[in-house]
């Protein structure tokens, strides 16, 4: 919906803020903040209400609301002295207070999951696929747990889809092992995951295209960039490494591969398990109730506990240094400041050896990127530009 205000314009389809005309830089916890106001028709908005909209309900302190408030006032004009847009009411909560005038409706996704495909891998597993979207082709490298159905309805995923599906045709495929791909393999070699990529690209009659990969997809996009330079155009990789945990020095505060299979072992699919809440404080440590039981359900449909451990035993053992050198396309390199699983220091060390290579450090300690972390629209907006679906 566009919402027109004061001397600004609010474009929640386009996530984009302008005023007197030009394009105003928000966080995204203040975009949420002012299209709510907007939306509200006219009436105070509590501080309990914010809380439950912009920060999903978690616990946050009268002086983030604040500060919060602060910002959204200052990007429409406004001020603490004047309200001339916002205004305080006092014991109540906040008003918007200049009229606003709305136009078009918000854009719906479809309600079912788009049409699931399936391809033969080149030793003959199968993979099924699945894409959506308009524009060019990007794809979304499978990694250690997913669900194409599932995902499409999960808070933590669904957001980053329905976000690259408004710039681009985003193709996805489930990784070997999971989801409704092949469950029982016994072959989880790099190589095997890098020609399951290569089988969705050539099922989708793709003769180049963008790459998105997380976490351990990342060195299966490098295998594949390296072996298929002409069918890549860019790559956009998020906290992922060269260098798997069980061939690399432990970086201060990463944790080791025998934490990991012992609490998968204990807990896997499981609401309240030891490992549920350790896989929230180790990946997602600012997921909300709703994501961590969506994660369980996609836990205990995807995959089992013993073909999860032996995945995460073989995604700790891939290795691409040698790939490096070899990539041609373009590589942006995005890892969270405070990674828990892979170490920031892995994606210095690609960025360092990569022919055509830039890195940006994200604020943020959650290795699983979460829309309602700030840093979640800097890494949506740097992937859309750098992978040529947005004008920047």
């Amino acid at each position: 919906m566009i919402h027109r205000f004061a001397d600004c314009t609010l474009d929640t389809g386009r996530h984009e803020l302008c005023r007197g005309g030009e394009v105003v830089h928000v966080e995204p916890q203040v975009f949420a903040l002012l299209a709510m106001m907007a939306g509200s028709g006219g009436a105070v908005v509590s501080k309990d209400e914010l809380v439950a909209t912009v920060w999903n309900g978690l616990n946050v302190s009268d002086a983030t609301i604040s500060a919060r408030i602060n910002a959204a006032r200052k990007a429409v004009g406004d001020d603490g002295t004047a309200q001339r847009v916002i205004r305080t009411v006092p014991k109540l909560g906040f008003q918007m207070v200049a009229p606003v005038e709305v136009e078009g409706a918000a854009p719906s996704r479809p309600a079912a999951a788009p049409a699931i495909r399936y391809t033969t891998s080149a030793d003959g597993e199968v993979i099924a696929h699945a894409h959506h979207g308009a524009g060019p082709p990007l794809v979304r490298v499978g990694h250690w747990l997913s669900h194409l159905e599932l995902d499409w309805d999960c808070p933590v995923w669904q957001p980053l889809m329905a976000r690259l599906g408004e710039h681009f045709t985003l193709y996805r495929y489930d990784q070997r092992g999971t989801g409704l791909s092949t469950r029982a393999t016994d072959n989880l070699s790099l190589d095997a995951f890098a020609e399951d990529l290569a089988a969705v690209v050539e099922a989708n009659g793709l003769e180049q295209v963008a790459i998105f990969a997380a976490s351990q997809a990342v060195p299966v996009a490098l295998r594949f960039a390296a072996k298929h330079p002409e069918r890549v155009s860019r790559m956009a990789l998020y906290g992922g490494y060269s260098v798997g945990r069980v061939y690399r020095e432990a970086a201060p505060g990463e944790v080791n591969e025998e934490t990991i299979l012992g609490l998968i072992r204990a807990g896997w699919g499981r609401e309240g398990s030891a490992f549920l809440n350790a896989f929230s404080a180790l990946f997602m440590p600012d997921a909300t109730p709703e994501q961590l039981k969506s994660f369980v359900r996609i836990q205990q449909q995807s995959v089992s506990a013993e073909s999860a451990a032996l995945l995460r035993q073989a995604v700790d053992r891939l290795v691409v240094e040698d790939d490096l050198a070899h990539v041609t396309a373009p590589v942006l390199l995005a890892h969270a400041r405070e990674d828990a699983i892979h170490p920031f220091s892995q994606s210095q060390r690609m960025a360092a050896r990569l022919p055509d290579a830039r890195l940006m450090m994200l604020d943020t300690r959650n290795h699983v990127p979460l829309p309602q972390d700030e840093s979640w629209e800097k890494l949506m907006q740097a992937v859309i530009s750098f992978c040529g679906g947005g004008d920047g």
